[in-house]
């Protein structure tokens, strides 16, 4: 089993902070400087990498419409609407692939893309590419699995609507091509998903059948799920952002704005932290605390040969007397020395 994947200058896996991954896709708009402006608020803030997709129309499907070439009317987000037409006015313009990928650069981001068929991966092998994602529709594609596999790169595969034979058998590929590199994302692909679909006790499942490290692909609103697997053992959290999601776009409905992502960078980084270690017991932290709990102190002035009792022995902050629960055992017994109020009290007293 993997336990961890080097993407730039990151590694990726359990004994480190979470890799959080910034999805660009069609939130620009069509305007490149749009996307130079949403990769420079994924820069600020704090996530360790920016992704596109690289694709034409034509790469991704063809100029046909037809029942089979459109989106179900019932789509929360693009219903009835073409393939084509929307791959046009979601896709990233390949001329604008170099000046994104010098721009993230520029601010110590990881960037890299999902191609879509071998010459998007021609085109990000030209730009030193430190990574492919394969998204999720793609899983199925064994042959563009092994052309990116076989560049050496780090393999991000996305499992949505994938069954545990269809994730076998892109792992396989990958690993037969040569390519040990991988991080499996469990993902719910509808767009936006429901939280009650994500299914997060499934990570540890998906570790162990591939032996690789796991992280989440997620479509579902706020930070919750994202959070929640990490605790999971999640890895690398992928999630969509945009400027604003008033502005529209194709996938604003389903994407963090520039706060929310921040407030993902730090929540993520959190409870991977407060993971800790398999323990129960005190922490060094607490050590104050410690000091200051309760047990039995003299709480009057007594005398020697005066009776103890509930008005002169108490449980009380701060400890250094006998535990609370003594209480039964030394009612009723005698003072053999005199004694102060706030005196601790142990048993060479009584």
């Amino acid at each position: 089993m993997s336990t961890s994947v080097r993407i730039g200058a990151h590694e990726i896996g359990p004994a480190h902070p979470p890799f959080v991954i910034a999805e660009v896709s069609g939130n620009h708009n069509g305007d490149l400087d749009r996307a130079l402006a949403i990769i420079d608020a994924v820069a600020a803030s704090g996530a360790q990498a920016v992704k596109l997709q690289t694709y034409r129309p034509d790469t991704i499907t063809i100029d046909v419409d037809g029942p089979a070439f459109r989106l179900s009317d019932d789509h929360e987000l693009w219903g009835g609407q073409n393939l084509y037409q929307l791959y046009e006015r979601a896709h990233t313009p390949w001329e604008w692939h170099e000046p994104l990928f010098r721009r993230a650069r520029s601010h110590g981001l990881e960037v890299f893309s999902s191609p879509f068929d071998p010459t998007a991966v021609e085109l990000l092998e030209s730009l030193d590419a430190p990574a492919y994602k394969i998204a999720s529709s793609e899983i199925v594609d064994l042959p563009l699995i092994e052309r990116c596999a076989r560049t050496g790169k780090p393999l991000v595969i996305s499992t949505g609507m994938a069954t545990v034979a269809e994730i076998d058998a892109a792992v396989r590929t990958a690993r037969e091509a040569g390519n040990d590199q991988l991080v499996v994302l469990a993902c719910t692909a509808s767009y936006p998903a429901a939280p009650e679909e994500s299914n997060l006790r499934g990570l540890p499942v998906l570790g162990s059948v591939t032996g690789a490290v796991v992280g989440l692909s997620d479509h579902t609103p706020g930070l919750g799920v994202p959070v929640a697997a990490v605790a999971l053992g999640a890895c690398a959290i992928e999630k969509h952002v945009t400027l604003a999601r008033a502005d529209g776009g194709v996938d604003s409905a389903f994407s963090l704005e520039p706060a929310e992502l921040a407030a993902l960078v730090t929540e993520t980084r959190r409870a991977w932290e407060a993971l800790g270690a398999p323990v129960i017991g005190p922490k060094p932290s607490e050590r104050e605390g410690l000091r200051l709990r309760r047990s039995l102190y003299v709480v009057d002035d007594v005398r020697a040969g005066d009776p103890v009792t509930e008005h002169n022995v108490r449980s009380i902050r701060p400890a250094g007397g006998l535990p609370p629960a003594d209480i039964t055992r030394v009612l009723g017994r005698t003072f053999h020395v005199d004694a102060a109020k706030g005196t601790a009290l142990t048993w060479d007293l009584i």
